[in-house]
């Protein structure tokens, strides 16, 4: 006959037994927008896993198993329509002035700051006053971005009949028509400028970089009300990001500066 402590020990190990084979609960899936904005997401519908946001994503997951952040191509003016019809739940690396407004979300700080600047080419006694007025000149310009200086008016027509401008989909395009003389200003976020120049050398000098500043970039998250995750337990994961250095590692060599974060965002926006 057993003894009753035999039988607690045998229903111990029955009940920790079955604990083992019990599959853990499964990470909840989290849908990240990717658009193409170099050097943060570089042609996501390739399905080449390249730029800023992929190795975020992949730090995210490294960080811990609640959640499975995936990234889903999207592009910069259609990501508005796949938030609201809920194929993204978080679109990253925005601002909530980019045409957020009416769209019910709620934004996180990242902490990260870059800066959109304006390059011409080098020429003999060109200085940096040659970048205190637009008027009159060709401005080669990324479609879809919103720059200050055109009130955040994304709208090509307005850019190419107010502001004489060319648009198109690369930096790198912008780039050689400023160094060919088919344009006369480019603008190009401080991050890419630092990228572009390592990868060809040979034209910095071709090149007169701004002082003057179009807009800093003081990133955030957004995210739908009904996403898998809040913003406050999103905000947690970027800190642990920031307490073991993937955050530094990630964004300093892109010149992208790690800032002091503001709790105020992480509420609720919600369209009038």
């Amino acid at each position: 006959m057993s003894s009753p402590i035999r039988t607690a020990s045998r229903l111990l190990l029955a009940a920790l037994a079955a604990l083992w084979v019990l599959p853990s609960p499964a990470a909840q899936l989290v849908r990240v927008g990717a658009a193409h904005f170099p050097p943060y997401t570089v042609r996501p519908e390739s399905g080449a896993d390249t730029g800023l946001l992929p190795q975020l994503v992949e730090a995210l997951n490294a960080l811990q198993s609640d959640y499975k952040f995936e990234l889903v191509p999207t592009s910069i003016p259609r990501r508005f329509g796949d938030f609201k019809q809920g194929r993204v739940d978080m679109a990253i690396f925005e601002n909530p002035g980019w045409g957020w407004k009416e769209i019910p979300h709620t934004s996180v700080d990242m902490g990260l700051e870059d800066a959109e600047i304006f390059v011409a080419q080098r020429i003999p006694n060109r200085q940096q006053n040659y970048f205190s007025d637009l008027a009159g000149k060709r401005l080669a310009l990324f479609s879809g971005y919103h720059y200050e200086f055109a009130n955040f008016n994304a709208d090509p027509k307005v850019l190419a009949q107010n502001y004489n401008a060319t648009l198109t989909y690369s930096h790198d395009s912008n780039l050689l028509m400023v160094l060919r003389g088919r344009a006369d200003i480019a603008l190009v976020t401080r991050s890419y400028l630092s990228d572009y120049l390592l990868r060809n050398e040979k034209v910095a000098d071709q090149l007169l970089v701004s002082q003057r500043i179009d807009q800093v970039y003081h990133h955030y998250a957004i995210l739908r009300p009904e996403a898998p995750i809040t913003g406050e337990a999103f905000g947690k994961l970027l800190q642990g990001l920031r307490d073991n250095g993937q955050m530094l590692k990630i964004f300093d060599p892109y010149k992208i500066a790690i800032v002091p974060v503001s709790h105020a965002e992480n509420a609720p926006q919600v369209a009038n």
